[in-house]
């Protein structure tokens, strides 16, 4: 018995998604390359805690579906750029 084709639904989707990830990669290589002309400010030592509270409510308001995909990449970039790392 030979095997079923895909269907154009399906082939679609596809075509969809892969060209979903390459808008969203030009949109990373973009945010990549205007960070680099300008170097955000960095928190403060004291103001750490308040980004790590920030970040957990971002993943918990992802998780609860509350927010799209792309606001929470977004959103958790800005946010770990942010952080001072030792």
């Amino acid at each position: 018995m030979a095997n079923r084709r895909t269907t154009f639904g399906k082939l679609q989707r596809e075509r969809d998604k892969k060209e979903k990830a390459q808008i969203k990669a030009e949109k990373r290589a973009a945010r990549q390359e205007s960070k680099g002309e300008e170097e955000p400010a960095q928190a403060p030592a004291g103001d750490q805690d308040a980004l790590l509270d920030a970040l957990a409510d971002l993943h918990r308001r992802f998780e609860d579906g509350a927010i799209s995909i792309d606001e929470f990449e977004e959103r958790r970039e800005q946010l770990t750029s942010r952080l001072v790392v030792d």
